[in-house]
């Protein structure tokens, strides 16, 4: 029998991608390919700081259409474990526009819902294309951010097929 050590409340997300380790490591480290392809659908995404380097920090932008009007989210975080190009590990939260985050009661999540999560993302060469997996622990798998995540992993691939 073997151990599951997977995060439990964590969403996991293993995709086979048709692009080398090299182009997938840019698409999530440089800032202009990132906001091309990151968020659910429909986002519109803005990044305002990606300062690749272990402690370097990250502020992300997304704006969704919603039947109100225009819905504006901030995350920010900080990197934590750079291996070019196989593994990025940052930190993610919920912040303002200039970067302070948010506790979840002032975003209007539930209160058990954490300030701080981290997102890992392992890239693994396979038959000529990326292995991925993502890991992105303290969102539990049922969640709304988990569809995003599917979602923006849909547009990855898209990404990658016109670059």
């Amino acid at each position: 029998m073997t151990e599951d050590t997977r995060p439990r409340d964590a969403v996991v997300i293993e995709r086979e991608l048709d692009a080398p380790p090299e182009l997938v490591w840019r698409m999530w480290t440089e800032a202009e390919q990132f906001a091309a392809w990151y968020g659910p659908t429909g986002a519109t995404v803005s990044v305002r700081r990606m300062d690749l380097a272990v402690g370097g920090g990250r502020l992300v932008g997304m704006t969704m259409q919603t039947p109100d009007g225009p819905m504006e989210m901030w995350f920010t975080g900080e990197f934590r474990e750079i291996v070019e190009p196989e593994r990025l590990v940052y930190t993610e939260a919920m912040s303002d526009a200039e970067g302070t985050a948010k506790t979840a009661a002032e975003m209007g999540m539930p209160d058990d819902h954490p300030v701080v999560t981290e997102v890992t993302v392992e890239l693994t060469a396979s038959g000529g294309g990326t292995r991925l997996v993502l890991t992105h622990a303290g969102v539990p798998a049922d969640s709304p951010g988990a569809m995003g995540w599917k979602m923006a992993l849909d547009k990855l691939v898209a990404h990658l097929a016109g670059a």
